[in-house]
């Protein structure tokens, strides 16, 4: 039984150029910066529309950064731009102090997260940047679904005065949210209604958890998902009212179980609503080269790892 339908696949990071192009005519403000990777961040609609509006900083991140800072000081609204594992790894002392501890209304964008970029291996595959960029206060945490919802973040981010990190991939994946969203930080959507699971997803797990919730309802078993987008500021309340329905948890996320989306919730439940949690993610480990379908299977990063994990939750909640 398909829950959900789509037409098309797109990377998400086209997604993120698409709203860039919007951006490039409809807010004079926003500038953007990148580190030598413009066909990968797909920033070519940009400096076509708003060639005096770009900055190439070459392969020197931290001085992107620096510059990017600089930039919202005189008003303007900088996006900075790269591969996920150089726009936060490579250069969090300058994020945390340039921009986070300062409150700079700098937009941190950043491509090929998480374990599918694939045969770049695991030197480029970062799974800590949601943990690394979520500790920093003020800092908000997007990490949206699909080509539509990334279109929607990036104008919101531009919108938003204050940091941002906002995080999206290389792989296509299926095109299922509206085409002309509204995108409202820090508001989970509810996707899919059920009262024997809950299943919160980020980024490219959400369609994956879609696929689960068929698979178990097949099975005879309801399950919730609701898309958290924004990881920063968490939609607690919406966390909140799902778990107090089903009685039990899952969280799945393309990001190391420590310090992700599941870590957050996990923190949110223990204090207020003590709950049966299963996880979704990396456990403690890099990735490696390979096809990204393949590392997300060999890493149980899919719809069946989910429904695995969702008929855990439910038995423990029986015990």
């Amino acid at each position: 039984m398909a829950l959900f339908t789509y037409e098309t696949k797109k990377d998400t990071r086209s997604g993120f150029g698409a709203g860039m192009e919007y951006l490039s005519v409809n807010n004079p403000k926003v500038v953007a910066l990148c580190a030598d990777l413009i066909g990968s961040l797909k920033l070519e609609a940009f400096i076509k529309n708003s060639p005096e509006r770009f900055f190439q900083t070459g392969i020197a991140e931290a001085n992107m950064i620096g510059l990017a800072a600089g930039l919202s000081i005189g008003g303007y609204v900088p996006f900075a731009t790269t591969f996920a594992n150089f726009g936060t790894g490579r250069v969090y002392d300058q994020i945390r102090q340039s921009v986070a501890y300062s409150g700079k209304n700098v937009k941190i964008a950043c491509s090929h997260a998480g374990l599918t970029l694939g045969e770049d291996g695991a030197t480029h595959q970062i799974l800590e940047d949601i943990g690394l960029m979520k500790m920093l206060p003020g800092m908000v945490v997007i990490n949206p679904c699909d080509y539509n919802q990334t279109k929607a973040a990036t104008i919101a981010a531009a919108a938003y005065d204050g940091p941002v990190y906002l995080r999206f991939g290389r792989p296509v994946v299926p095109v299922f949210t509206p085409e002309n969203q509204v995108f409202e930080i820090g508001k989970a959507l509810h996707l899919i209604e059920g009262t024997d699971v809950s299943i919160f997803a980020t980024g490219h797990l959400v369609w994956e958890a879609i696929i689960a919730a068929e698979i178990l309802l097949e099975q005879g078993i309801h399950a919730e998902v609701i898309n958290i987008h924004t990881i920063k500021p968490l939609d607690t309340k919406a966390i909140h009212d799902s778990v107090a329905k089903t009685g039990c948890v899952v969280s799945a996320e393309e990001h190391q179980i420590n310090g992700g989306l599941g870590d957050s919730i996990a923190q949110y439940l223990a204090l207020n609503l003590p709950t049966p949690q299963e996880f979704v993610g990396v456990n403690d480990s890099f990735g490696e080269s390979g096809k990204p379908a393949d590392l997300m299977e060999k890493y149980g990063l899919n719809a069946q790892a989910i429904v695995e994990k969702a008929i855990k939750a439910i038995a423990r909640k029986k015990a």
